[in-house]
């Protein structure tokens, strides 16, 4: 089935084109409508968005480069599967690294810095109220990586910045699950959503580096533990089965 274009400007197929069908399959991939592991093959997304394949190819290399799909040798691509045998390796370097940017942010950011994580702090509380209202939490995971991201650049460190970031890129499906399971609490609130960040943004300002490197791993230790509650859900457990039997 082909995608219905929903704009009447005139598209470049290179540019306009190409960035359609990155921002379509991107979305898709983060809300897991497309499965981790599943083929995404050029002939088929070609007649899907009708668009030769050199636009569609150019959107699969942007999304290998946010690490949300794989270019395998023989050329074909499939979505990053999401490998949970490698999560407690993964959640250790987060919060290894979440520290090492947190506290290093802190130590070296500047005016201009702190301007720009405080800013990137309220753009995801507008987020996260919007999700609350529409349950859609695509936008604030993208406005979550830009205010880790926006500590990372502080931290005046190119080689932790970069690793960081792809940590931060391979969660955002993990955050998907996570808000998901979390709306399931009627009582959520904008601010229980951005507490970490919240904490993280107090010690940057008055550049404590101990406060910002604890609450960094706080917020890390945070994620952990809501995740593996969610791995651990059972939303039958008080569902009986007892037909007077």
């Amino acid at each position: 089935m082909r995608e219905q274009r929903t704009d009447q400007k005139a598209e470049t197929p290179k540019e306009t084109g190409s960035s359609r069908v990155y921002q379509k399959l991107r979305d898709d991939i983060l809300r897991v409508h497309i499965a981790p592991g599943a083929p995404l093959d050029e002939i088929s997304l070609s007649e899907r968005f009708d668009l030769s394949r050199s636009p569609i190819r150019e959107a699969l290399v942007r999304l290998s480069g946010e690490g949300l799909v794989q270019i395998l040798p023989n050329r074909s691509t499939i979505v990053t599967p999401m490998e949970f045998d490698k999560m407690p390796e993964f959640l250790d370097a987060l919060d290894l690294l979440q520290r090492v940017v947190t506290r290093l942010a802190a130590l070296h950011r500047t005016s201009a810095d702190f301007t720009k994580i405080r800013a990137a702090q309220k753009n995801y509380e507008v987020e996260a109220q919007k999700a609350l209202i529409s349950g859609d939490c695509i936008g604030m995971i993208e406005k979550n990586f830009e205010f880790h991201m926006s500590i990372a650049y502080a931290c005046r460190n190119s080689y932790f910045a970069d690793s960081y970031r792809r940590l931060l890129q391979e969660g955002r499906r993990l955050l998907f699950f996570h808000f998901k399971y979390q709306s399931l609490d009627p009582n959520l609130s904008v601010e229980e959503l951005a507490e970490g960040h919240t904490a993280m943004v107090a010690a940057i300002e008055e550049q404590n580096a101990d406060a910002a490197e604890h609450q960094a791993h706080l917020h890390a230790v945070q994620f952990r533990g809501r995740f593996m509650e969610f791995l651990n859900q059972n939303l039958t457990a008080k569902l009986s089965l007892d037909y007077g039997k």
